[in-house]
């Protein structure tokens, strides 16, 4: 706690009660010290609404990973060559398609400086995921 005589400004608190105790809920708090010329001050942290790039990669991250989900059951299911296999390459590849067409949309109908953010954030791991399926599906016509 600070001592009273150390405070030059002024300290501003709000209560709320619950279930019969009182609760003190700081606010905002600026303090000076004598010695010291600065102030120090917690203020409340003011958050950035969502950008136009967030959302889209928030879309892009929900798609990708079921992308991702659908890559691995169809690897699984290649590597033991169960009936399933061929429908789970299918469903793993639609999806990918999914994904590269929402990324291409999202980077064509964006501004340019929010397209090449969208490219350098999530463009390396759709071209990875890309390589991994098309290298599974090498390996099932191999066998």
């Amino acid at each position: 706690m600070i001592p009273r005589s150390l405070l030059h400004a002024s300290t501003s608190f709000s209560y709320k009660v619950t279930s019969g105790r009182h609760d003190m809920i700081r606010s905002s708090l600026v303090v000076r010290a004598p010695l010291q010329r600065r102030a120090w001050s917690i203020l409340r942290r003011g958050y950035a609404s969502k950008t136009e790039a967030d959302a889209k990669l928030e879309e892009l991250q929900e798609l990708y990973a079921t992308a991702k989900d659908e890559f691995e059951i169809a690897s699984e299911e290649t590597e033991k060559k169960t009936v399933y296999a061929a429908d789970d390459r299918a469903a793993a590849h639609e999806e990918l398609q999914k994904l590269k067409a929402a990324f291409d949309d999202a980077v064509q109908s964006s501004a340019p400086e929010v397209g090449a953010e969208i490219k350098a954030r999530v463009g390396q791991r759709i071209r990875e995921l890309e390589r991994a399926v098309e290298a599974m599906e090498e390996m099932a016509t191999e066998d």
